[in-house]
């Protein structure tokens, strides 16, 4: 069973209501059908029902809940709420009223804060900014988290590597030049996130373009303490580097460039210093392997909200959804 199909079956187990707020995307109605049709999670679709009935011509998404902002009966009470947790930053009921009945996404956040719905898949027509934004704004982190990060989990057909060709990369999506210790919080959370989607024992590798001291550089410099302080916070993972991406996942380079590492040539949870380097590998990996690139998928925030590609198909959609799904039965 490949890794999705894996996913979509716990995701039936124990079905959640996941919200889809960019209900003016055909993509996400695409989706919302082949995610009834096979019985992943229960879906709520924000708009107004002849909005989406328009653009949803021809496809099946009987089942689906239709919720309308300007005619919801929650509504008033998420506009309470919305001024509530921003009252400090200056928030009205004239500006909250205005930002739920004309933002989706804000709207979506809601549901998910006030438990009319267990998470959110956006993306697929906004920006990960204007996703993540009203999550850090409504939701905040999830408590003991230092960082939000993002990762793709990477399925790549054929491959003897990783968790049979399954990878997790991060961070792909969000933090841009990150620290060493924002590098070891990001690493720390993608082993738990690893462990909770692949249920696979994460073996964490920091890559560079330097193994084991090879090159002299303060970008080396970085990853390698970065190294050093994930090994202090999070003595019982299974973590080195810094690695050339070879020496990580190659059994012989990384027997031959790091010899005595418990790591090298094993590596599935794969750290890049930046994102540059972590949205070319993912991308690189997806269109040369042809891999199935799950993602940005959000770890973090208190409750499960993801992020997806504008460049996603309405199957990539899905994929997120049954994600966010499993996501939510651990929350």
């Amino acid at each position: 069973m490949g890794f999705i199909d894996g996913i979509k079956e716990r995701a039936r187990a124990d079905k959640k209501v996941i919200v889809l707020p960019e209900t003016e995307d055909r993509r996400t109605l695409e989706a919302t059908a082949m995610i009834l049709k096979e019985g992943i999670a229960d879906v709520i679709l924000v708009g107004s029902e002849a909005e989406v009935q328009k653009n949803s011509e021809g496809l099946d998404i009987t089942g689906a809940k239709i919720v309308d902002p300007a005619t919801s009966e929650k509504t008033a009470a998420y506009i309470d709420k919305l001024v509530e947790l921003r009252q400090k930053k200056g928030m009205t009921p004239e500006k909250a009223k205005e930002i739920l009945l004309n933002q989706y996404l804000y709207y979506g956040v809601m549901m998910v804060k006030m438990g009319d719905a267990d998470g959110m898949v956006s993306g697929a027509s906004h920006s990960t900014a204007d996703t993540l934004r009203p999550c850090l704004q409504i939701l905040k982190t999830k408590p003991g988290t230092k960082l939000v990060s993002a990762f793709f989990v990477m399925a790549v057909p054929n491959c003897e590597y990783g968790a049979n060709g399954t990878f997790v990369f991060a961070d792909s999506g969000l933090n841009q030049n990150p620290t060493p210790e924002e590098l070891s919080a990001i690493a720390g959370s993608s082993a738990e996130s690893f462990q909770q989607l692949v249920q696979e024992e994460p073996v964490v590798a920091f890559l560079s373009h330097s193994t084991k001291g090879s090159a002299a550089h303060p970008d080396v410099d970085k990853v390698v303490e970065a190294v050093k302080i994930a090994k202090e916070e999070h003595p019982s993972l299974k973590l080195d580097g810094e690695f050339q991406l070879d020496a990580a996942i190659v059994p012989s380079v990384g027997a031959s460039k790091a010899p005595g590492s418990d790591v090298a040539g094993k590596a599935n949870v794969l750290i890049f210093p930046d994102l540059d380097a972590g949205n070319i590998g993912y991308k690189l990996t997806q269109r040369l392997a042809k891999a199935e690139a799950y993602g940005p998928i959000t770890q973090g925030i208190a409750k499960p909200v993801n992020d997806l590609s504008r460049g996603c198909s309405s199957e990539d959609i899905v994929g997120v959804v049954a994600i966010t799904a499993v996501q939510c039965q651990s929350a």
